[in-house]
């Protein structure tokens, strides 16, 4: 297994740097389920926070390419079964996606609630804020 930073994704979903993502193609292509991609959940809600912000996807676009990361057999996403849980809160609640996944981990984690100063949080990702 080999770690996968957030760039070669990006590179390997936007085919947008000719060069770069050529080589993602070649890397991604050469991954397989006997020896994959390992993607950390940091690298995940970077993509998210990428592909929403720099590259204007929408909530749809944004979900497919989680939920394929997820699905592939030749990518590993660190603690699957809490990124899945914030997907599904992410379709759901209109929360923000980091969000979403902070409350997930949190909860996972055994914490009885999640404190923010952030009102959307609390309202759409479940978290309690914090007056």
């Amino acid at each position: 297994m080999i770690g996968i930073d957030t760039n070669i994704l990006v590179r390997y979903i936007m085919q947008d740097d000719v060069g770069q993502a050529r080589a993602a193609n070649r890397f991604v292509d050469s991954l397989s389920a006997e020896a994959p991609g390992f993607v950390p959940i940091v690298v995940i809600v970077e993509l998210a926070w990428v592909l929403g912000s720099a590259y204007g996807l929408d909530r749809a676009q944004l979900m497919s390419a989680i939920t394929g990361i997820l699905s592939t057999k030749e990518l590993v996403a660190e603690q699957p079964e809490i990124v899945w849980k914030a997907v599904r809160a992410f379709e759901a609640d209109g929360a923000d996606f980091a969000d979403c996944l902070i409350a997930q981990t949190a909860m996972a984690a055994g914490c009885s609630g999640v404190m923010t100063f952030d009102r959307g949080a609390a309202t759409r990702a479940g978290m309690s804020l914090l007056a």
